[in-house]
C-alpha cells in the first residue's frame, strides 16, 4: 500500500488515496496566485511552519483541517487580507494577533519602528541603571510598534549599566485595545521582561497619557491615520472593504491626525526628545514645513526601502545633558 492511501476498517484493503499535506498545498496554490500564501494557509492549519511543510507533504490531512483551509481560501479569494485570514502575523521580532479591529502591519511601519529604536538607543547613552528612558506609541492599534520597542530594547542599548525602558501605548478604540492586550499577553508568554516594560492607556492621542509625563518623553512614535476622505474611495478593495476606516482616514485633507501629533509632541517631549511619524509620500513637504514652523530642530524626512518618503523625524530643541 502506498503512502497516502486510506484503509477500509477490518479488511486491511486500500480504498484509494487520502488527502495529504502536499495535495492540499497544491490545491490551494492552484486557486491562489501566490504559492507563499498557500503555504501560510496550509501551515497554519496543520500546525507547522511554512518551511516545515516540506517534511510533511506525505502526511494525511483530517477532513476538519481540509475544511478549515478551504474556508480560509474562500475568505482570501473574496479579497480579505491574508493576515486577517490567518489571524496572526509576524512583525519584526514579535508575533501578533490580528483581526478587522486593527490595521494590517506593513513593511514601512517596520522601518519606522527601527528608526524609533535607534533613537531610543541614542538617548540611552550615558545613562545608568537608575535612569529611565520613556517612549510613547500613539494610536498603537495591534501594538506592533510598542511591543517591538519593548522586545528589542536590549539590542539597541549600549553595553554597560542599562537604564529602564517604559513604553506607553495609547489608543481611543476599545476594540483595538482588546487586540493589543491579547498581543501583550503573547509577548509576556515569550518574554516577560519585555512585556513588563509596556503600559497601556485608553484615550485620544496625548489625552490618554498621565500628566506626569509632560516634558519627560524621550521618543514619541506614531503611525496615525493619514488618508484623506477623497483618497479613501480610491484605496484597493482589500483595504477599503476590510481594514478599519477610522485607523486610516484622518479627515478631509489627511493631515489632521499628523498635525495633532506634531503640535502635541512639543509639550510632551523631553529636551532633545524625538518624534517619529509615518506619513504618505505626498505629505512629506507639508509636514516638514509644519514641523519647522512649530520650532522643532533637525527636521528630516526619510524614505522606506522602496525610496519613497515615508517618515518624518523631528527633534525637540534643547540638550538633555545640560
Amino acid at each position: 500500500m502506498t503512502a497516502g492511501q486510506a484503509v477500509r476498517a477490518g479488511t486491511g484493503q486500500a480504498v484509494g488515496p487520502s488527502l495529504t499535506v502536499g495535495g492540499l498545498l497544491d490545491e490551494v496554490a492552484g486557486a491562489l496566485t501566490s504559492r507563499a500564501e498557500a503555504r501560510w494557509l496550509v501551515a497554519s492549519a496543520v500546525g507547522a511552519s511554512p518551511s516545515g511543510l516540506t517534511l510533511r507533504v506525505e502526511d494525511p490531512v483530517a477532513d476538519t483541517t481540509a475544511h478549515a483551509v478551504r474556508a480560509g481560501l474562500a475568505r482570501r479569494l473574496s479579497g480579505e487580507p491574508i493576515q486577517y485570514v490567518l489571524g496572526t502575523w509576524a512583525f519584526r521580532n514579535v508575533e501578533v494577533n490580528l483581526d478587522r479591529r486593527v490595521l494590517v502591519p506593513r513593511p514601512e511601519t517596520e522601518i519606522v519602528t527601527g528608526v524609533a529604536l535607534e533613537e531610543l538607543g541614542h538617548r540611552s547613552g550615558g545613562l545608568g541603571s537608575g535612569d529611565q528612558v520613556t517612549a510613547v506609541d500613539l494610536g498603537t492599534g495591534s501594538g506592533v510598534i510598542a511591543l517591538s520597542l519593548a522586545a528589542e530594547w536590549d539590542t539597541v542599548v549600549p553595553p554597560g549599566p542599562r537604564p529602564r525602558l517604559e513604553v506607553w501605548a495609547t489608543d481611543v478604540s476599545a476594540g483595538a485595545l482588546e487586540v493589543f492586550q491579547s498581543n501583550l499577553d503573547l509577548l509576556r508568554g515569550r518574554d516577560a521582561a519585555a512585556a513588563d516594560r509596556v503600559r497601556v492607556a485608553s484615550g485620544s492621542w496625548f489625552d490618554a497619557l498621565p500628566r506626569a509625563l509632560r516634558g519627560q518623553v524621550n521618543v514619541i512614535v506614531s503611525n496615525p491615520p493619514y488618508v484623506s476622505a477623497a483618497e479613501w474611495c480610491e484605496l484597493d478593495g482589500a483595504v477599503r472593504d476590510h481594514e478599519p476606516k477610522t485607523a486610516l482616514v484622518a479627515g478631509p485633507t489627511g493631515l489632521e491626525a499628523l498635525e495633532t501629533v506634531l503640535v502635541g509632541a512639543r509639550r510632551w517631549l523631553a529636551p532633545d526628545g524625538v518624534l517619529v511619524v509615518e506619513l504618505a509620500p505626498h505629505q512629506a513637504a507639508d509636514l516638514e514645513r509644519i514641523a519647522t514652523g512649530l520650532g522643532y530642530d533637525a527636521v528630516e524626512v526619510r524614505p522606506d526601502l522602496t525610496g519613497r518618503s515615508r517618515m518624518l523625524i523631528a527633534r525637540q530643541p534643547g540638550d538633555r545633558r545640560r
